[in-house]
């Protein structure tokens, strides 16, 4: 067993002995809400309606953890939701939602690299959609919010694939999209931050977690604690 060790400031390793090829890797999935964008958008639409605290405590308590059940902590957050005007969803993207630093460069480099890119969110369609077309992800799958006559009906819409994106069903994406591909598991990377984001990173060959929560530091191969996404890079070459 390799102990943690700290390459540089903020960025530490274990389990493995850098630098790795980032040719050797054929597919990356990346958590989005706190991983590839600055917020929780459910928090933000929340926010529309006075809910925030809320909401935020909800989200809080199941990416810590806490609450072990993903399913059942968004449908609790979305029932709050009810009567949220669906314009409120563009201006959380238009007026908050920002990339974060090193977001672009380090897909740009997987890309370049010949990697394809995997969204995977218990966030939702209006945003997982943006981001994808704005960084041309290849594939994404998210959580998709039912609305009537113009607003949020506080329901998740039943998919092809099932209703709630949650850790189980990114780790399942994650194997289905490399089956695909006709790649291992091991030729996979997985970003995230929150609890929900363990099933995948533990069946990629890389895990990385991104300015994360305590829990998912300790069993990441690569924890970002400072800087940008792109400080992956460092350890992949």
């Amino acid at each position: 067993m390799y102990s943690p060790q700290e390459l540089s400031p903020g960025l530490v390793v274990q389990r493995f002995t850098p630098p790795l090829a980032l040719a050797d890797f054929k597919l990356i999935a990346f958590d989005m809400d706190s991983t590839l964008i600055n917020i929780e958008c459910i928090d933000e639409i929340a926010d529309a309606v006075g809910k925030k605290a809320e909401v935020a405590a909800i989200t809080e308590a199941t990416m810590r953890g806490e609450i072990k059940d993903f399913k059942e902590s968004l449908r609790r957050r979305v029932a709050l939701l009810k009567g949220v005007p669906v314009a409120a969803l563009q201006q959380v993207y238009d007026q908050r939602l920002k990339l974060n630093p090193g977001a672009e460069q380090l897909v740009r480099a997987c890309k370049a690299a010949g990697l394809r890119v995997l969204l995977v969110s218990g966030g939702f369609t209006f945003f997982a959609n943006r981001v994808k077309d704005r960084l041309s992800i290849d594939f994404a799958r998210s959580n998709l919010l039912d609305e009537a006559d113009g607003l949020l009906t506080g329901e998740v819409v039943q998919q092809s694939w099932g209703d709630i994106c949650d850790g189980a069903e990114k780790r399942r994406t994650l194997l289905e999209v490399a089956s695909l591909l006709g790649i291992s598991a091991a030729e996979t990377i997985a970003v995230g931050d929150g609890a929900n984001d363990l099933p995948m990173m533990g069946e990629a060959g890389l895990s990385v977690a991104f300015h994360a929560k305590p829990k998912v530091r300790e069993q990441a191969m690569v924890a970002i604690n400072e800087g940008g996404l792109d400080r992956l890079l460092e350890v992949l070459r």
